[in-house]
C-alpha cells in the first residue's frame, strides 16, 4: 500500500511497507515469552513477533471505525497484535474474549456476509466437567450465534443462545475486556518514552467505562454496556449465570462505545442501529452498475471486491474516499485513493471524484520540511491518533511521496475523460495547475528534466514512491541507491500528467497551454529513451540515483512505463518479455523485482512480492501495447489466486513463490485485508482484457480487441452510465473472439467494439 508498511515507512507509502529483516536484534520482552522487541532502520516497520495464530481474521469498518477479530468473534492479544476495535487511530477495545464455562466454545462456522456489514458466528458448547472430572454439559448442547457489526462509532454485538438439551441446563458465561488506547502506530511497534493517563470509572450496575487522558490533551473512552445487566461485573469481567429449559433461547446484547473529546450521545438500540446501517448501505450503493459473471470465481471475486470498497469508501466534508487498508492504513491515502479510483473508473466515476475533491482540499500550500510538504504536492496520507497529534510521527498531514502529485493530474484528465464533466474539473484547474508547477520546479531537484525524491526531514519516509520499503531501490549489485532518486514509473506518471493536463487545457479553452504541455510531453519522453532504457537488461532500470547512475535491475516498475504510455512501442516489447519469463511471472503474478536480482526475496514486502494493484496496472500496460495475451494470462494468476484466498478477497500483497499445482499463494504475514485498491485490481483487470474505455462527451463505450480466458463463461454489464444514459451489456467468449449483445439502451450512447 501506500502509505507506511505496513511499514510503509522508512517505507513509505504513508507510514510504511514491511521490509525484509536485516540488521535486526531481538530481545526476549519479560512480559512474553513468546515476543520480541526488535530493532529496526526502517522506523515504520510493521513489526511481525509471531506467526499468526489464524490468518483468516474478520474485519468491519464503519466510518473511521474498524474492528479486527479473530474467527470465533473475540479479540485477542496474539499473532501479530492487530486484533482491536479502533477510532480515528486509537485502538478503544484490545481484549474481548468469550468463555462458557470457563472454556471457549467450539466454532462451527465464521463469515462476514457479502454486504460486510455483519459479522456471523456460530459457536456450540465444548464438554464441560465437573472438578471431580464428570460430564456436566456435553458438547453441542447449546447454540451460540454472535453477529457484530459497526454503526456511528460503536460496536453491537448480539448473542443468542438456544438450548437443544432434553435437560435444564446452568452454566456460566463471561466477558473478559480491556481497552489499552494504543495508538495505530504503537500497536505497529513504535515505542512511546511517555503516554497519558488512565482514569477508569468504577463499574457500574449495566456497563463498565475505560477512560484516557492523551498526552494530546483529547479524553477518548471506551463505554461498555450490556443488556441484561451481568450476574458480576467488574472492571474486566461480566458474568452472566445462564439457567435454559429445554428448547429455551436467551439473547444478551454488548455495546462498545468509541468517545473522544465530549461526552457523547449513548448509542442506539441495537435493532434501529442496525436498520440504519442497512440503510445507509442501501442508499449508499458503491456504483449503480453492476458486473455478474457466470464464472462462480469470478463472480464471487468481483462481488467481494464491490463490497469491500463499499466498506473502505468514508464520507469526508469534500466527498467519499477510499481509505487504504485494515488495519495499517484505514485513512486517506493519496496515492491509494488515486490508484484506487483510477481503477475503478470505469464502471464508478463518482469515486474519482470524491478524491480529486479530497486531495484538492488537502493540497500543499506552504513549504514544510518537517512534512515533507512544498506547494502543490498532494497528500501522502492523512492520520488522527495521539502520536499523530504530538508530531511523533510526521503523519498527520503527510507529504512524502513523489508519485501522488502527477497521478492527480494523471486521475483530474482520466475523469474528465470518462465524464466529459468540465464544469468539475474547470474548479479543479487551479489545483492541477500547481500539481504541475510543483513537478516542473520543486520536483525536480537538480533540474535534469526528470522528478525525483529526497526527504527534507528525517521523521519521513526514505523511499517515497509506492515501492516504500527502506531497501527497495538498489543496484545491481544489492547496494541500496543514494538520492536524490529519479524512479522509473514516476517519470511515466509525469509523462502522462503532461499529456491529461493538455486535454484539460483544450476543454477549457487554453489552446496555447495544451500545445506547451505536449511539447513537454514529447521531451520528457526522448530524455526517459535515452536515460531510463537499458538493452542489455532488455527494460528500462529501476531508478537513477542521486549520481545518475542506473539501478539496472529487472523490476515491475517497468512495467508502469507501457500503462503511462512513455515506453518506445520497440522498448515495450522486451519489457513484456521480460515481466513474462518465469523470472518474473510466478504463475500467480508478476514479482515486483525479478528472481534474477540481488535484493530477490519472495518473501519481502517489495522486493519480489506480488501485488494485485500493482499486476493490474501492469496487465492494463500490457494491453495498451497490444499484447492482449499477456493482460490475459495475469488476469488468469489473479482469478486463481483470489479463488483460493479466505472471502474471495485479493490481500494487499502474497508472497512471490512459483505456484505449485493444488495449492494457493502463500501469504504474507502483515498484509492488510481489505486494501482498496488490491479490491480494485479486479476492475482494472477487467478493462484490460476487454479492452474497455468509455469517452463521457462523446457518449461511446469501446473494446478494442476484448479477450476473455477460455471456459469462463460470459459477463453481464447492467446500467453502466455514461452521462445521462445507461446501457446493458452482454459479454460472451466465442472460439476465437468475444462477442457483446447490447441488451437495453436508455439514452444516446453508442457501443463500438474494435477487432
Amino acid at each position: 500500500m501506500s502509505g507506511t508498511q505496513p511499514t510503509r515507512g522508512d517505507a513509505g507509502n504513508g507510514t510504511s511497507r514491511p521490509a525484509p529483516a536485516v540488521d535486526l536484534v531481538t530481545t526476549p520482552s519479560p512480559n512474553r515469552d513468546d515476543d520480541e522487541l526488535l530493532e529496526h532502520h526502517d522506523k515504520f516497520y510493521i513489526q511481525a513477533t509471531s506467526s499468526r495464530t489464524d490468518d483468516r481474521t474478520r474485519v468491519l469498518k464503519q466510518g473511521d471505525t474498524f474492528a479486527v477479530f479473530d474467527r470465533f468473534g473475540d479479540v485477542q492479544p496474539v499473532g501479530l497484535g492487530e486484533q482491536g476495535l479502533y477510532h480515528d487511530g486509537t485502538r478503544f477495545l484490545s481484549r474481548l474474549e468469550l468463555r462458557l464455562g470457563g472454556r471457549r466454545p467450539l466454532l462451527l462456522s465464521s463469515t462476514v456476509r457479502k454486504e460486510n456489514d455483519l459479522l456471523a458466528v456460530d459457536l456450540s458448547n465444548p464438554d464441560l466437567k465437573d472438578r471431580d472430572g464428570g460430564l456436566v454439559l456435553a458438547r453441542g448442547e447449546l447454540h451460540l450465534f454472535r453477529s457484530k457489526f459497526i454503526w456511528k462509532n460503536s460496536c453491537y454485538e448480539r448473542l443468542r443462545i438456544s438450548s437443544f438439551s432434553r435437560e435444564p441446563i446452568a452454566v456460566d458465561l463471561t466477558f473478559d475486556f480491556d481497552a489499552d488506547f494504543a495508538d495505530i502506530f504503537e500497536v505497529r511497534g513504535a515505542k512511546r518514552p511517555r503516554r497519558g493517563q488512565r482514569t477508569d470509572q468504577p463499574a457500574g450496575e449495566a456497563g463498565v467505562c475505560f477512560v484516557y487522558e492523551g498526552l494530546d490533551g483529547v479524553t477518548r473512552r471506551s463505554r461498555l454496556t450490556f443488556d441484561p445487566v451481568p450476574a458480576e461485573l467488574t472492571a474486566r469481567r461480566a458474568r452472566f449465570r445462564l439457567e435454559m429449559a429445554p428448547r429455551q433461547t436467551a439473547t444478551l446484547v454488548l455495546t462498545v462505545a468509541c468517545e473522544r473529546g465530549e461526552q457523547a450521545r449513548p448509542p442506539l438500540p441495537v435493532d434501529r442501529a442496525f436498520a440504519s446501517l442497512t440503510g445507509d448501505l442501501s442508499r449508499a450503493s458503491f456504483s449503480s452498475c453492476r458486473i455478474q459473471a457466470s464464472s462462480d470465481d469470478l463472480d464471487e471475486w468481483i462481488a467481494r471486491s464491490v463490497s469491500d470498497l463499499q466498506m473502505m469508501v468514508t464520507e469526508t466534508p469534500h466527498g467519499a474516499y477510499p481509505y487504504a487498508g485494515v488495519p495499517w492504513f484505514s485513512t486517506p491515502f493519496g496515492r491509494d485513493g488515486i490508484i484506487t479510483a483510477l481503477e475503478a473508473l470505469w464502471f464508478e466515476p463518482a469515486l474519482a471524484r470524491g478524491v480529486l475533491a479530497y486531495l484538492a482540499a488537502t493540497q500543499a500550500d506552504r513549504t514544510e520540511p518537517e512534512r515533507d510538504a512544498q506547494p502543490g504536492k498532494i497528500l501522502h496520507e492523512a492520520r488522527g491518533g495521539e502520536m499523530a497529534a504530538l508530531g511523533e510521527v510526521p503523519f498527520g498531514r503527510y507529504y512524502g511521496s513523489v508519485d501522488a502529485t502527477p497521478l492527480y493530474v494523471m486521475l483530474a484528465a482520466a475523469y474528465l475523460r470518462r465524464t466529459g464533466d468540465v464544469a468539475f474539473v474547470e474548479k479543479l484547474a487551479p489545483h492541477v495547475d500547481r500539481a504541475l508547477a510543483w513537478i516542473q520546479c520543486a520536483g525536480d531537484l537538480d533540474g535534469d528534466g526528470f522528478v525525483e525524491y529526497a526527504r527534507q526531514t528525517p521523521k519521513g519516509l526514505v523511499q517515497q514512491g509506492w515501492k516504500d520499503s527502506h531497501d527497495s531501490i538498489f543496484h545491481d549489485d544489492g547496494t541500496l541507491a543514494e538520492g536524490p532518486i529519479a524512479l522509473c514509473e514516476v517519470q511515466g506518471y509525469v509523462y502522462a500528467a503532461f499529456q491529461g493536463a493538455a486535454e484539460i487545457a483544450a476543454a477549457l479553452g487554453r489552446s496555447g497551454d495544451a500545445e506547451g504541455y505536449l511539447r513537454q510531453a514529447r521531451a520528457l519522453r526522448a530524455r526517459f529513451a535515452e536515460k531510463f532504457w537499458d538493452a542489455e537488461l532488455g527494460s528500462y532500470v529501476l531508478a537513477l540515483d542521486g549520481q545518475k547512475r542506473p539501478c539496472r535491475v529487472r523490476s515491475s516498475n517497468a512495467g508502469h512505463a507501457l500503462w503511462t504510455g512513455i515506453a518506445e512501442p520497440a522498448h515495450a516489447r522486451a519489457v513484456a518479455d521480460v515481466l513474462m519469463r518465469d523470472e518474473s511471472f510466478s504463475g500467480w503474478g508478476i514479482r515486483t523485482v525479478a528472481m534474477s536480482e540481488a535484493r530477490y526475496n519472495p518473501m519481502s514486502y517489495h522486493n519480489g512480492s506480488i501485488w494485485p494493484h500493482d499486476n493490474a496496472i501492469l496487465a492494463a500496460g500490457l494491453a495498451r501495447y497490444g499484447f492482449g495475451e499477456a493482460a490475459l494470462r495475469v488476469f488468469g494468476g489473479m482469478l486463481a489466486a483470489s479463488a483460493t484466498v479466505d472471502l474471495h478477497r485479493l490481500p494487499e500483497l502474497f508472497c512471490g513463490f512459483a505456484r505449485r499445482p493444488g495449492e494457493g499463494p502463500t501469504l504474507y504475514p502483515v498484509a492488510c485485508a481489505p486494501q482498496a485498491w488490491a479490491s480494485g485490481a479486479v476492475f482494472m483487470l477487467l478493462a484490460a482484457v476487454l479492452g474497455i474505455s468509455i469517452d463521457g462527451r462523446r457518449g461511446q463505450i469501446a473494446f478494442d480487441h476484448p479477450v476473455l480466458p477460455p471456459g469462463l463463461g460470459e459477463l453481464r454489464l447492467k446500467a453502466l452510465q455514461v452521462g445521462g444514459a445507461r446501457v446493458d451489456l452482454l459479454i460472451e467468449p466465442q472460439p476465437h473472439d468475444v462477442g457483446l449483445t447490447v441488451l437495453t439502451r436508455d439514452g444516446n450512447v453508442s457501443v463500438v467494439v474494435v477487432k
